[in-house]
């Protein structure tokens, strides 16, 4: 319907132009969707905003309004209600135009961008020494979703997964590996090193019961920093077990694959450029040794300035140099548009002080918007962190194998309670889809800057605003299908669309709303809009399907609530592809 908001506010220009001047071109019409279906389906509030400025009562300019308003082609005459509100109905001959070209329409009526950009996506960006726990799960599903929706509105992303691979660290690995696994530094072939998670804790282990072990870790850390041949060696064995063991999680997740691997490390080699380049802007101060930054509007506990430090008065660098690096190579190579950030909240002072860093150095212009999507917790039922049993945190793969087993348990109980017989290959799929998209939608559902507390009996309830519940709403179009043996590809492109009941108008004004909800989560990304539009799609598919019969219809009832059926269920589907959920066919 972003067409349709289109015309009505270049009419709506015209009108103002026509009853009060020029002066008025341009002016915003504040058009939204009518707040109750009974006024229509648009509101202009904009005869309000002008009372001050025309010096007249808002009923008034609205009236003169509507007698220049010529909206006659798509909507029924216009309807000044209250004290100045403009009330505008579509006309069901227009309504059942737009059903029909998006019935045809494989992108559902959703345009590409007129003004496509580079977008860069920063996710997951795991620590390359530590293994992949609970709190990766929300920039992974956060930004893998805004990824898939930026790109299927025509832009060019690249995503980006800053993955912290360097640093001290990896001293107490590699000198692990040399100490258990000193055949893997001789022998090309591969060797199994376990787990990651076993690698890692052995390695603890012997960090925290052995002063030699620590002093090797540490010589191994200057090691790596000096580029040691043999070193290095040791380092990429440890990082392509990490990133073997991470890209399998992913998999498993249905993240892109096309995320690329960009780490600290790549970095590296710039950060003497990016102090060089700091100290010739003069934007360098020394500070107790170390060379600093300091920032506007952040102090310390004593209300002095605070400095950000890019360079340690060991010599040494820090996260902040590397970010810094980062900015600069993502504006002045990768020539990204736009560069989105989807990180934990408590990053919040980090990125406001490497982005004004970032401004300050030119690095960040108003060509170039750098976005910080700030991420709330994931919370236990006591409303603290998510934590295990143990206290530590939860690993990302004891979450997932949990959920599908909690989707297995509900499966194999209602199967029971329904005498029906399913193969295993079908349990353990439907198990999977549903395990996996239930966590992943949990997530998006919640406005990303708010913390939520995890559940599993309501993130994979049947009723709500949960994934089984449009996935449920999918399937059941499904089984349309199969018991009258529809197939919706071959309804044709002429076959008529008609609209009389109520049930009728109000599922197929919201099919017609995509593009509107996918525009809005293209500027805020906040993709708990786009789960909200799923969830009220399946509620009033539901009502629909329970309201009205379809296959029992006479023509041209029949074939029209089949279409509103089929769009439904490929709204659905794409909807939740664009969160990055597969369908299922049956549950």
């Amino acid at each position: 319907m972003n067409e349709t908001l289109t015309q009505l506010k270049d009419r709506f220009e015209q009108a103002l132009v026509a009853a009060f001047g020029d002066e008025l071109a341009g002016t915003d019409p504040i058009l939204v969707p009518a707040s109750n279906s009974k006024f229509g389906d648009y509101q202009s509030n904009v005869a309000m905003s002008l009372a001050k400025k025309l010096g007249k009562p808002p009923r008034a300019i609205a009236e003169q309004i509507i007698q220049q308003l010529d909206v006659a082609d798509f909507c029924h005459p216009p309807v000044v209600a209250g004290a100045g509100f403009i009330n505008l109905a579509l006309k069901t001959s227009y309504l059942e135009a737009q059903l029909h070209a998006i019935h045809t329409d494989p992108r559902l009526g959703v345009a590409r961008s007129q003004h496509p950009q580079r977008v860069i996506v920063d996710y997951p960006s795991p620590n390359i020494a530590k293994e992949v726990h609970v709190g990766l799960l929300r920039p992974s599903v956060i930004g893998d979703c805004l990824a898939r929706i930026l790109e299927f509105l025509g832009h060019d992303v690249i995503r980006l997964s800053h993955i912290g691979d360097w640093g001290t660290p990896f001293g107490m690995l590699i000198a692990y590996l040399r100490e258990a696994y000193p055949e893997a530094l001789k022998e090309s072939n591969d060797i199994d090193l376990g787990d990651l998670s076993s690698f890692y804790k052995a390695a603890r282990k012997r960090f925290d019961a052995d002063e030699a072990f620590q002093e090797r870790a540490r010589l191994a850390v200057v090691q790596l920093q000096a580029g040691d041949e043999e070193t290095i060696q040791a380092w990429k064995i440890v990082c392509d077990l990490s990133n073997r063991t991470n890209r399998k999680i992913y998999d498993w997740m249905g993240l892109s694959p096309e995320i690329q691997e960009r780490g600290e490390s790549f970095y590296n080699p710039l950060l003497l450029g990016v102090i060089e380049e700091l100290d010739r802007l003069g934007l360098l101060v020394k500070d107790s040794g170390a060379k600093c930054v300091f920032l506007d509007g952040f102090t310390n506990k004593e209300g002095k300035p605070l400095p950000l430090i890019v360079q340690k008065s060991d010599g040494g660098y820090n996260y902040a140099t590397t970010d810094l690096a980062a900015i600069r190579y993502r504006t002045e190579v990768d020539q990204a548009q736009r560069v989105i950030y989807p990180v934990g909240a408590e990053q919040t002072n980090h990125f406001a002080q490497i982005f004004q860093v970032g401004r300050r150095a030119g690095w960040i212009t108003d060509e170039v918007e750098f976005f910080y999507a700030p991420l709330g917790s994931i919370l236990g039922e006591d409303g603290k962190k998510l934590k295990s049993r143990s206290g530590e945190a939860v690993r990302l793969i004891d979450l997932l194998n949990e959920a599908i087993a909690h989707a297995r348990n509900d499966l194999e109980t209602r199967l029971k309670e329904e005498g029906r017989q399913e193969t295993e290959a079908f349990i353990a799929n439907v198990a999977n889809v549903v395990g996996i998209g239930a966590i992943k939608y949990a997530d998006l559902s919640q406005n990303r800057t708010s913390s939520y507390i995890f559940n599993y009996d309501k993130m994979l309830a049947l009723q709500g605003n949960t994934a089984p519940y449009m996935l449920y709403a999918y399937v059941r179009v499904q089984g349309i299908s199969r018991k009258g043996e529809i197939n919706f590809a071959e309804l044709g492109t002429d076959a008529a669309i008609v609209l009389q009941d109520e049930a009728e108008f109000t599922l197929a004004k919201h099919l017609l709303q995509l593009d509107e909800i996918l525009s809005a989560v293209e500027i805020d990304l906040l993709p708990n809009r786009l789960c909200e539009y799923l969830f009220e799609l399946s509620k009033k598919f539901n009502q629909f399907y329970d309201r009205l019969p379809i296959l029992q219809a006479e023509e041209p009832q029949r074939t029209s609530r089949l279409i509103l059926a089929d769009l439904t269920a490929r709204t659905i589907e794409l909807g939740l592809s664009l969160l990055g959920i597969s369908v299922l066919e049956r549950m």
